[in-house]
């Protein structure tokens, strides 16, 4: 809804429904679910009432408290902050919600961050999915920098990094701290670079211990792959979801590369799959009959024939947009809850495709082209795995042997 150019008055909120109504229907809102927020609207403007304010002193802090006020008011139905984002960004959109305080005068933090993504995209030109991790890890490290004793960025020391780097390594796998190293080394460089540190802390940030292919892959087996498929098939989403967890299962892909599917990538006469992968790589892969049927089945039966949209995956819940790579993690881990399993993620499911494809015959090098490694290094660790082949090199016990 395009932003209105005239001032808000004082009307009541309630007498916006309709524009609500009509706001959220062309978004692709059922209409329960706009009656729902129109509901909540009216219960907004009578908050207001009672609170002795007019819509124009509206603001996001005041949402925050109207959420906490509503079961003191009598109101029963569970309403977060995050649940009113239809109806916040309606008020947004049309000039009835103002900023905080807080945000008018700017945070600091956010202004940190802000600049940092800049030149992640900048001046690093890295992948949108790797400046929101790199992002996200210094949000996080700034959260507990200001929990410490409230510690400046220009006071900040080495001592503090590396108590930071400690309390990070107690509760993350080996991989997971190795993100959080590479991301605050970064960081301190921009630091330097910005001028807000006198000195290189990046070089004080700690290795991890741990080799790279330590472990052997964490595949799961046909049982547990049917399980899921079968949870899956019991959803909201169900078509949608057995076709993501085919292609994690079949063809190994990623979070990001299923989200990132358009319809054109999809060659049927052909029998070819154009994945869209790191680094900017695009690449063919083959499409196997029960990857190809599990996406017909949700493009006819599923998907919106109405949508404008090109993303193949399409999200369940309005308004219509293709689905998120982190929408996308969640299908596995959904699944993986339904069906009383552990969870299951994305990374074992690719796993899983790579231990297949080694079981049917395929070679390492195969392997590699299908899941698109950069490196046979990177493949090399399904050697592990590869039973056939260990059992040509493996010595047999000696007789008698103890």
């Amino acid at each position: 809804m395009a932003a209105r150019s005239k001032m808000p008055d004082a009307r009541p909120l309630v007498s916006y429904r309709d524009e609500l109504r009509t706001a959220l229907s062309a978004e692709g809102y059922a209409p329960g679910t706009v009656a729902k927020y129109a509901g909540l609207l009216a219960q907004l403007s009578g908050w207001l009432a009672v609170e002795g304010l007019a819509p124009p002193e509206l603001t996001e802090e005041m949402m925050a408290r109207f959420v906490d006020a509503r079961p003191a008011l009598g109101y029963r139905t569970v309403v977060t902050v995050a649940g009113l984002s239809p109806l916040t960004r309606f008020l947004r959109d049309a000039g009835l919600l103002t900023r905080t305080a807080a945000s008018r005068v700017g945070d600091p933090q956010a202004a940190v961050l802000a600049a940092f993504d800049g030149y992640l995209r900048r001046e690093r030109r890295l992948a949108p999915l790797t400046v929101q991790t790199t992002v996200g890890v210094v949000r996080r490290f700034l959260i507990w920098l200001a929990a410490h004793d409230g510690e400046h960025l220009s006071r900040l020391s080495a001592p503090k990094v590396q108590a930071y780097v400690l309390s990070e390594a107690d509760r993350l796998s080996v991989g997971a701290t190795r993100t959080v190293l590479s991301s605050l080394r970064v960081f301190l460089r921009y630091l330097l670079a910005a001028g807000v540190l006198p000195a290189d802390l990046a070089v004080t940030v700690p290795s991890v211990a741990g080799a790279r292919f330590a472990g052997l892959p964490r595949c799961v087996d046909a049982a547990t792959v049917q399980a899921l498929l079968a949870a899956a098939a019991t959803g909201t989403a169900a078509r949608r979801d057995v076709a993501i967890l085919t292609l994690q299962v079949r063809l190994g892909l990623r979070a990001v590369e299923i989200a990132a599917l358009r319809l054109d990538d999809i060659a049927w006469r052909s029998g070819e799959l154009t994945v869209h992968g790191k680094g900017g790589r695009i690449e063919r892969l083959p499409l196997p009959g029960d990857v190809g049927e599990s996406l017909v089945d949700y493009l006819r039966h599923e998907r919106s024939r109405t949508a404008s949209e090109r993303a193949v995956f399409l999200r369940a819940l309005a308004p219509p947009g293709p689905m998120a790579r982190n929408a996308v993690v969640m299908v596995s881990r959904t699944a993986s809850r339904r069906a009383g399993l552990p969870i299951v993620g994305g990374h074992r499911l690719r796993h899983t495709a790579a231990t297949n494809l080694l079981r049917a015959g395929a070679s390492l090098r195969e392997v590699g082209q299908v899941l698109r490694h950069t490196s046979d290094t990177t493949t090399a660790v399904y050697a592990k795995v590869d039973r056939a082949a260990l059992d040509l090199v493996v010595r047999g016990w000696p007789e008698g042997s103890r």
